[in-house]
């Protein structure tokens, strides 16, 4: 049976302000403007939204926990715990995001994420962020278990996913064995980004001729920009074909750089992502990223020495900060959540916009936009009313 929406919907390009969509058995069957003559007539079971947002899913490529789980845990209750926490705040899929560790802990992580049951935000893949980084930006990765890139290293680690699942790695590609790796990565299927890294601008277009098309919170954990050596994010924000991720949390980017991310690289081609480790809405307190302490307070997660140490960000108030901090557009703010990130996975035939065929992930939301409602695949998971 069809369940309908009366709603202000938000499109890529666009607020459709009076808009009426439909979805059943999973997937939207429906999207009519109503200004347009040819709109069927609204049907009386149509949920009136008066106030607020239907947007589509937000999906977060680069998540570590929340509610107290990390997915390092290697927990199924973990995972469930990250998943049902984000869903309550827009997330509608995920990548379980790994940590620098020993190979069996992130294998056993793997798995984990697996077999976890399916509640709250789905597992699209992994995000495997080290171990193959620079030390010299470790950031809150552990630095007793960097090592050299290894093809077969990485073949373990994809024997324990599906056939569906998305592989992310982030690496420093001018550490030993990078650009292999990058290779063997881009013709295994996996997206590849660079991150905790020092590449100078001259490494990084070397990677980027190798396949490398992303770069891990940028500005954050890697080479900054000179203007003689424009290093790593010079090079994310100039070469050809890459994409860039931000933490919108307001601590680990500046607004101003953030709107000069978004200028170099155009918005159609950043991502918002939170980082979000275990903390994420509990509050402050003292916790544990990895085997590493770390100590939330007023909402900023860091190590005991001052390292910022993920943050404790969802993805309503990254797509909120985006607007408010940043100052885009509505729907330029969602796609950095939705249809950016569903295009790095290709999985944007299915995912990322409101749009007849494709998956059913739905959000309900006020016009402070806070998530009032998440549905995914057609179910309501989330009923914040």
């Amino acid at each position: 049976m069809k369940r309908w929406f009366r709603a202000r919907l938000i499109l890529p390009d666009r607020v459709m302000e009076d808009g009426l969509l439909a979805y059943a058995d999973g997937r939207i069957t429906d999207v009519w403007d109503l200004a347009d003559p040819s709109a069927p007539p609204v049907p009386p079971e149509a949920e009136v939204i008066e106030r607020g947002y239907l947007a589509p899913g937000y999906l977060d490529i680069h998540v570590h926990g929340g509610g107290g789980g990390d997915f390092m845990d290697a927990d199924p209750e973990a995972v469930v715990a990250i998943t049902t926490t984000h869903a309550r705040h827009g997330t509608v899929g995920l990548l379980a995001t790994t940590l620098t560790a020993p190979e069996e802990q992130i294998i056993r992580a793997i798995r984990a994420a697996r077999q976890a049951p399916r509640k709250g935000a789905r597992v699209l893949g992994y995000h495997i962020e080290g171990p193959f980084i620079n030390v010299a930006h470790k950031g809150a990765q552990n630095p007793a278990y960097v090592r050299p890139a290894s093809v077969a290293e990485i073949d373990r680690w994809m024997a324990e996913g599906g056939p569906d699942d998305r592989w992310h790695v982030t690496l420093a590609p001018e550490t030993e064995g990078a650009l292999e790796a990058i290779r063997y990565l881009v013709r295994r299927g996996a997206t590849v980004s660079a991150g905790h890294t020092d590449a100078t601008y001259d490494q990084m277009r070397a990677a980027v001729e190798a396949g490398l098309t992303h770069a891990t919170h940028l500005y954050n954990g890697m080479r900054g920009l000179h203007h003689r050596e424009p290093g790593t994010v010079g090079g994310a924000l100039t070469l050809p074909g890459m994409t860039v991720e931000l933490i919108a949390d307001g601590v680990h980017v500046h607004p101003a750089a953030m709107q000069v991310a978004v200028r170099a690289r155009g918005p159609e081609r950043v991502l918002l992502v939170t980082d979000a480790m275990r903390a994420t809405g509990l509050g402050d307190g003292e916790f544990t990223l990895g085997e590493l302490p770390v100590i939330v307070k007023n909402g900023e997660a860091r190590l005991p020495s001052g390292t910022l140490a993920g943050s404790v960000l969802t993805m309503d108030r990254a797509v909120q900060n985006a607007v408010r901090l940043v100052g885009l557009d509505l729907p330029a703010a969602v796609a950095m959540a939705t249809l950016n990130p569903a295009r790095l996975l290709r999985l944007d035939d299915r995912k990322g916009s409101l749009a007849v065929g494709k998956d059913a992930d739905l959000l309900v939301l006020d016009d402070q936009l806070n998530v009032k409602v998440t549905i995914i695949g057609g179910e309501v998971v989330y009923d914040g009313r």
